[in-house]
């Protein structure tokens, strides 16, 4: 641990003041001292404070590195969680014109057609799939015409194109975005794992209500069309797309 001091101690000066064997002896002596104090001569001393600062190196070393390791786990966590539980508040909230699946919502009184002067608002249906899902898929009816309050019930169809059995996971939102917070489905297929052997099909339900204080939003105003759409990805290249239920 010493002996690169000790060499800068004792081999300056021409003419080889100290030699190879009182260096040997000095380095080996001085590495098998136990400097748990500073020692009384000159030598001891420098040892000591050459030892405390290799030391306390090793440990800020240390600390560092530990303190790095945690920051880079705590932010993988972090990442995990990110998608989950971004998909839950936009299920609840209706942010980012993700429709509301919150079951408290749905209770009976908000289950009641509403009396309306205005036109009948107009539902459309659209879908697209990734480039890495052989699958095709849309909607069995493009649009539907509803009042607030009002039950609709609607279905989409895939089927596998593929030569082998694939899994495929859908994600939705809703035009405008500020219209997905009054848009409730009481039953979807939405971020549920959907598994198609090669020439399968399937017909998916869409069960869905729009909330009637879409009535007494102001913003809500000029809104006659909501455009709610699907996209299906294959599990394989969305792993982050898992199943998740909001709190009741």
């Amino acid at each position: 641990m010493f002996t690169s001091t000790l060499r800068s101690l004792y081999s300056r000066g021409g003419g080889g003041v100290r030699s190879n064997t009182c260096r040997v002896n000095i380095i080996n002596t001085c590495q098998s001292m136990s400097l748990k104090s500073p020692g009384s001569t000159a030598l001891q001393r420098r040892l000591y404070a050459s030892q405390q600062k290799t030391q306390g190196g090793m440990k800020a070393n240390s600390s560092g590195g530990m303190y790095a390791a945690s920051v880079f786990i705590a932010m993988v966590g972090v990442t995990y969680m990110a998608v989950p539980l971004y998909r839950l508040f936009c299920a609840n909230t209706g942010f980012s014109g993700t429709p509301v699946i919150d079951p408290s919502r749905f209770s009976a009184d908000r289950l009641v057609p509403q009396e309306t002067e205005r036109k009948r608002i107009r539902v459309t249906f659209e879908s697209n799939t990734s480039d890495t899902l052989p699958w095709t898929f849309k909607p069995e009816v493009r649009e539907v015409y509803v009042v607030p309050g009002e039950t609709a019930l609607t279905f989409y169809k895939a089927k596998s194109k593929a030569k082998e059995d694939i899994i495929g996971i859908a994600t939705y939102n809703v035009t405008p975005y500020r219209a997905g917070g009054y848009f409730n489905k009481i039953q979807c297929f939405c971020f549920e794992e959907q598994k198609l052997k090669p020439g399968e099909d399937v017909d998916m339900p869409v069960f869905f209500f729009i909330d009637p204080d879409f009535l007494d939003d102001p913003l809500m105003k000029d809104v006659n069309t909501i455009t709610l759409s699907y996209t299906f990805f294959n599990t394989k290249q969305a792993k982050g797309l898992s199943p998740v239920q909001p709190q009741s």
